[in-house]
């Protein structure tokens, strides 16, 4: 592995246990969230084919484009042809913009800390591994709510 894949694995990987650490009271043994449903499960699946796939992919990137490597090239071979663009403006549309407005606006409503983290996340890792990882948090956050009898109040909801 070159440095610069450790480099993304490292803050990847701190981007994770991050927000993992901040909702942490989701993940108490027999905590309010309950255990792991089917549906989180899946989410988690999801999550890990995401990020072992696009790694894959991202890391081959930097091996065959060694020095010229970087956003601005990769966003540009995002354009190489009609069908390239097509799935590129979605990505970008999605990942650069309604991504973070979803992940914040909604994480402050089912009261997730620093939803916000699930952007730069998705910038090191991959765009569907982190919304995974965040619809499975979610998820885990609403049970927690609903066990406490507590709905978010002004984005918030009161953890013990």
């Amino acid at each position: 592995m070159s440095p610069t894949e450790l480099f993304y694995i490292a803050i990847g990987l701190l981007l994770v246990a991050w927000t993992v650490y901040l909702d942490r009271h989701l993940f108490r043994a027999g905590g309010a969230a309950g255990g792991v449903t089917a549906l989180e499960s899946l989410y988690y699946v999801i999550a890990l084919a995401a990020l072992l796939v696009g790694w894959y992919f991202n890391f081959a990137y930097l091996r065959e484009y060694g020095a010229a490597a970087g956003w601005w090239h990769w966003t540009t071979l995002l354009f190489v042809n009609p069908a390239s663009a097509s799935g590129g403006q979605d990505l970008i549309f999605a990942n650069m913009i309604l991504f973070p407005f979803w992940t914040v606006m909604d994480g402050r409503r089912c009261g997730l800390r620093a939803s916000w983290l699930y952007f730069p996340m998705s910038l090191v890792t991959s765009f569907a591994f982190a919304m995974a990882l965040f619809m499975a948090f979610r998820e885990r956050q609403l049970r927690w709510n609903a066990a406490q009898g507590a709905p978010a109040v002004n984005g918030r909801t009161t953890r013990s």
